[in-house]
């Protein structure tokens, strides 16, 4: 991993900062950045982080009607299905924090998010914990597949249920040993290599 020690590295390590630093922010700012991994799904990190920055605490409160309006007016795909989502997992905001660190393990936490959050299957589980200071959990996406298949790491799935999911990250933790990173932060190196980005 020639990136690990170039200029490069500066940026990947100020992020990891970022996201572990979240651990010491109230569930309220847990709950708006879970907001924005419900965006992700099937559209661009850069309309997603332009989005929830202009929409802002109005994912805390906005009745649903009017976060519909708020989401179209700033270019959202799904603006009906996600404004959905949102106003029903708002229900945990003030214990989503709490309720994630209760568990003993990141696999647990990604399994009760998939499972409660409507919205948020593994990968945008994983992407969310991994923003909030969580370090061994693999974005799966097809960025990262792309990557793995070309280089004659994986066969190119068919489906990404979660066999393959589980399949793929012990892939990605085995080359995050090799190379010594965690896993968040060979995520970020693997998104440079392919979009030339780092982002969250």
């Amino acid at each position: 991993m020639n990136l690990k020690n170039s200029s490069i590295q500066i940026t990947v390590d100020s992020r990891i900062k970022e996201f572990k630093a979240f651990q010491y922010r109230p569930s309220h700012a847990w709950f708006t950045e879970l907001c924005f991994c419900i965006l992700t799904a099937n559209s661009t990190a850069e309309r997603c982080i332009d989005v929830h920055t202009k929409v802002g605490n109005g994912f805390l409160s906005l009745p649903e009607k009017q976060l519909q309006k708020k989401l179209r007016q700033h270019s959202c795909r799904f603006h009906t299905k996600r404004a959905g989502y949102i106003a029903e997992a708002r229900k945990h905001k003030g214990s989503l924090k709490t309720t994630l660190r209760s568990f003993n393990s990141s696999s647990e936490a990604r399994e009760w998010l998939a499972k409660n959050i409507k919205g948020i299957g593994y990968k945008e589980a994983s992407h969310f914990l991994r923003n909030t200071g969580y370090d061994d959990v693999a974005i799966i996406d097809f960025h990262i597949i792309d990557i793995m298949a070309d280089n004659g790491m994986i066969a190119r799935p068919k489906t990404l249920n979660k066999k393959v999911y589980d399949d793929i990250e012990q892939s990605l933790k085995m080359l995050a040993d090799k190379t010594g990173l965690t896993l968040a932060e060979l995520d970020l190196y693997l998104w440079y290599m392919e979009t030339g980005k780092i982002l969250k």
